[in-house]
């Protein structure tokens, strides 16, 4: 597969993935009398990953999500030369998708971005939790999703499963950690809707940029020896 169709394809699945994540939270979460809730948006971001997965998991591998492609880079999954191409296009995408919420959502009257899907600590965490809560929990769930996706996608692990487990890995993630940051184990999801919300949203933006990458790292690094058939 050519590198510009590979990465046509990380673009539109993250484009999708922040369209269909994050819209379901500024959409569809507060909506009156029917509104998704917590359990909603996390099944949101779970099936964005499981119908792109089947839709161009054999054209790129369907990333999504520079944590993802550094974790699978250590664990020697991905080839580093791909790497930073691959990044530019999770995050392109990203933004794409977060400009195509703000064009719907600021359509209703009397619209507010209102943290607008971003990711937060202290006061900005939906839950209030520290920096140092927010941190271990980005580090400790993006290591969980990325050793399901390399557990899931391992040659000797059931064939054409891999989507269902690593959607409903994505959505047991949200379960657990939007009360403490609004979850984001993806970097190019937290760029994209930080861009429109500013201020707090872009000055808290590191921490959804290291602690992701630590944790897909770190993955990386036990699934080789998790996986090992030494």
């Amino acid at each position: 597969m050519s590198m510009s169709k590979k990465l046509g394809a990380e673009f539109i699945g993250t484009f999708w993935l922040v369209l269909g994540g994050c819209g379901s939270a500024v959409l569809a979460a507060a909506f009156p009398d029917v509104g998704i809730g917590l359990l909603g948006v996390s099944l949101a971001f779970g099936l964005t990953v499981l119908t792109m997965a089947f839709a161009i998991g054999h054209i790129s591998g369907c990333h999504l999500n520079p944590a993802v492609s550094v974790g699978l880079l250590v664990g020697g999954r991905f080839p580093a030369s791909e790497l930073l191409p691959y990044i530019g296009a999770q995050v392109l995408g990203g933004i794409a998708g977060a400009a195509i919420l703000f064009v719907i959502a600021s359509g209703q009257a009397g619209f507010e971005t209102a943290g607008f899907a971003s990711n937060g600590f202290g006061e900005h965490s939906p839950g209030g939790y520290s920096l140092t809560a927010a941190l271990v929990t980005e580090v400790v769930m993006t290591f969980m999703f990325l050793i399901i996706i390399l557990g899931a996608t391992d040659g000797r692990a059931p064939a054409g499963l891999a989507p269902i487990a690593i959607g409903l890995g994505l959505t047991l993630i949200h379960l657990i950690s939007i009360p403490v940051t609004n979850t984001s184990v993806n970097p190019a999801r937290s760029t994209g809707v930080a861009l429109f919300e500013g201020g707090w949203a872009i000055s808290q933006l590191w921490l959804f940029w290291i602690a992701p990458i630590v944790g897909a790292a770190l993955a990386g690094l036990v699934y080789n020896w998790l996986g090992s058939e030494d």
